[in-house]
């Protein structure tokens, strides 16, 4: 069949659109093997004529199957041999660079303990490469699936707004001045499943993916389908839409929080009374980020709340301490923090 589809018409406009990717960049995108990936990757390949892109592809093996070398492999093969011939003919339709694409294979010491310290490894190879090969940006296979599953999951966490806004379209790699892209959120899983049907791609089944002690499959397997079922089709695409519209109230609050707060902090103190003259929404950001500044890790809705209720609260009031042994006190017109030792002043 052609090598162009309504999905490549969908996402080079999106590219567009959203301004995700510059022409002639230099890309790594992420691959595992799986339909979501595979996708992407073709879908980078025949967009690349029209771009200009030099592409390189990373595959992370974090030694948690036995199988896993042979998912690199599997991936190393594919890239080699299958599309890498395909991008080849497409580059002869006009491609800038017609050099095949750079394999990179990152694996990890030992089996990673959990999906967060996975995904903190995975990340901290992606700053690496695009560091050593000169790479400005990082693209996923995330689609609106995958949106509206960390949604579910953030929400049933307790996260609040900020965890609602689930998987940016775009976002920094690390403190680097790359980026982090995910073109895919335009798609549904469906939609990549049946991209890969249609141009016969192999994919990799990884184990893992059905296995429900994980909290994510659990969602993806038995909730989203239970919703779709009894509740309403259309739930992943308007739970992928509400994470759109937070994102956009995050920012926005995060921005006037930020503002509100410069002229009300003194080294580490807040004015409260300038806090308290503040819609509620902005008191609650003014509160995180003042802590956050001070604090080992982010402050908990809890933490939060306590220092809120000191707004109001008589001379000396103070909270229980916080992590790191500080405690937040009313000091006059301020609201301080203090190691838990010191006394009130």
């Amino acid at each position: 069949m052609s090598d162009w589809s309504p999905i490549h018409a969908r996402v080079h406009q999106v590219l567009r659109s959203r301004q995700l990717l510059r022409r002639n960049q230099s890309i790594l995108i992420a691959v595992s093997g799986g339909q979501d990936s595979l996708c992407l990757l073709k879908i980078m390949q025949d967009l690349q004529p029209r771009w200009g892109w030099r592409l390189g592809v990373v595959h992370c093996d974090h030694q948690w199957r036995s199988d896993s070398g042979a998912n690199a492999e599997f991936v190393r093969d594919w890239v080699n041999q299958g599309i890498t011939q395909e991008a080849k003919q497409g580059a002869k339709q006009g491609a800038k660079d017609d050099e095949p694409l750079t394999m990179h294979l990152c694996q990890a010491e030992s089996a990673l303990g959990s999906e967060a310290a996975a995904r903190a490894w995975r990340y901290d190879c992606f700053e690496k490469l695009a560091v050593a090969y000169g790479y400005g940006a990082v693209v996923t296979g995330h689609t609106a699936s995958d949106r509206a599953e960390t949604l579910l999951y953030n929400l049933m966490r307790g996260c609040g707004g900020d965890g609602l806004g689930a998987l940016q379209w775009i976002r920094p790699l690390g403190d680097l001045p790359g980026t982090i892209v995910r073109p895919l959120l335009v798609l549904e899983r469906q939609e990549t499943a049946q991209f890969c049907q249609d141009f016969q791609l192999p994919v990799w089944e990884d184990s893992t993916n059905s296995d429900r002690r994980y909290q994510r499959n659990r969602i993806r397997l038995e909730l989203l389908p239970y919703l779709q079922e009894h509740f309403n089709p259309q739930v992943v695409r308007h739970l992928s839409q509400t994470a759109e519209l937070w994102q956009g109230d995050v920012a926005y609050l995060e921005e006037q929080a930020s503002l509100s707060r410069l002229p009300l902090q003194q080294d580490n103190a807040l004015h409260r009374h300038g806090v308290y003259q503040l819609p509620l929404a902005l008191q609650r950001r003014v509160i995180r980020q003042f802590l956050q500044e001070h604090l080992p890790q982010a402050p908990t809705f809890e933490q939060v709340e306590k220092v809120l209720g000191l707004l109001n609260a008589g001379q000396g009031s103070q909270t229980d301490p916080f992590p790191g042994g500080t405690i937040a006190l009313v000091s006059g017109d301020w609201i301080r923090l203090k190691p838990a030792s010191t006394d009130p002043v």
